[in-house]
């Protein structure tokens, strides 16, 4: 009687998925991945912020636009800055606590 695996995966996926895992990027390049990532989040942020800004023009200027639909822009563009300045508030507790520590 043969004795079949249950992983999905080959043994030999397994040992390849387990190098790609062991493989670390140089500082300089998490440094750019970091980097990337909050430029994205801050892009999408500012996204949201023109998206109700346009959407407030539009009802102001009479064009066809409902109203709950600007408010709820309006509301994801505040709901999104907010919690930028929160995780960016702890970013700078945690900057300041590290620079207390002693060496």
């Amino acid at each position: 009687m043969a004795i079949n695996s249950i992983s999905l995966m080959s043994p030999i996926q397994i040992t390849n998925e387990a190098n790609k895992l062991t493989v670390k990027p140089t500082p300089y390049e998490a440094g750019q991945k970091f980097s990337n990532f909050l430029n994205e989040a801050i892009q999408s942020v500012n996204n949201q912020q023109i998206q109700s800004d346009t959407m407030t023009q539009k009802l102001i200027n009479g064009e066809d636009v409902d109203l709950h639909e600007v408010m709820i822009a309006s509301q994801k563009a505040s709901i999104t800055l907010n919690a930028t300045m929160e995780v960016r508030n702890k970013v700078i507790d945690a900057y300041q606590e590290i620079m207390r520590m002693s060496i």
